[in-house]
C-alpha cells in the first residue's frame, strides 16, 4: 500500500491552500469551490498528497498551541536556513532550529494558521531523490 493523502481540518483551506502552493511549491490537484471547500495538495513528485477542509461538523485542532510533535508537516530542504528565511518573510514563525549529531538539519515552523512545518535536510536521505 502506499499512502496517497494525510487530512487536516482547518480554519481556512481557501487561504492556506494559496499560501501552500506560493510559498511550498504544492499545486492544487482538486478543489471545492464551495464549503467545505476541500482541497487536495501535491507535492512536486505527485505521490503524496494533503487534504485540507473546514468541516464545521467537527472542531478546528488548536494548531497554535499544539505541541508541534503531536502533528506537522515535514518538507525535504536542500537549505532549511534560506528556506525558513523566505517562509518567515511570507508569515511563518520559527519555533526550533536543530542540527542533529547524524549531520541532519531540522527546523521547525508554523505557518500563518499556526500548523506545524518542518523543513529537513537530513545527513542521509531518508527518501529516494528521484521520490522528491
Amino acid at each position: 500500500m502506499k499512502l496517497e493523502h494525510f487530512a487536516l481540518n482547518v480554519e481556512d483551506p481557501v487561504a492556506m491552500s494559496a499560501w501552500y502552493v506560493q510559498h511550498l511549491g504544492l499545486r492544487v490537484v482538486r478543489q471545492m469551490k464551495e464549503a467545505p471547500f476541500t482541497t487536495f495538495l501535491a507535492d512536486d513528485s505527485g505521490r503524496i498528497m494533503v487534504e485540507i477542509y473546514l468541516n464545521p461538523a467537527h472542531e478546528v485542532p488548536p494548531y497554535r498551541t499544539m505541541n508541534p510533535l503531536l502533528v506537522h508537516l515535514a518538507f525535504v530542504s536542500e537549505n532549511p536556513t534560506l528556506d525558513k528565511d523566505r517562509l518567515c518573510a511570507a508569515g511563518a514563525t520559527e519555533v526550533t532550529n536543530q542540527h542533529l549529531e547524524d549531520g541532519s538539519h531540522l527546523i521547525m515552523l508554523r505557518d500563518p494558521w499556526g500548523l506545524a512545518l518542518q523543513l529537513c535536510k537530513r545527513g542521509a536521505p531518508m527518501l529516494a531523490r528521484q521520490e522528491w
